[in-house]
């Protein structure tokens, strides 16, 4: 039997993704402010393209918290 579908705590979830995702980004950054002049310009672009990546995904965590919220305020 499946679990019934409990959405009550997918905000406070999400925004702690949201912080996690804000930290690796923050600590990319530093590493590439740090240690930029000897990297490899691979290793540079791979650090900026996953930074870009974590950007997106905060968007979308962003969204899906007002989607949730909306939710939970629909179901009170």
């Amino acid at each position: 039997m499946a679990k019934p579908d409990n959405r009550a705590d997918n905000v406070e979830h999400l925004q702690q993704h949201i912080q996690d995702t804000i930290e690796n980004l923050r600590e990319g950054e530093e590493y590439l402010n740090e240690f930029s002049s000897e990297i490899s310009s691979e290793e540079r672009n791979q650090i900026e393209e996953k930074n870009d990546r974590r950007r997106d995904s905060i968007q979308a965590f962003r969204e899906e918290v007002k989607d949730e919220a909306a939710h939970q305020r629909s179901e009170e």
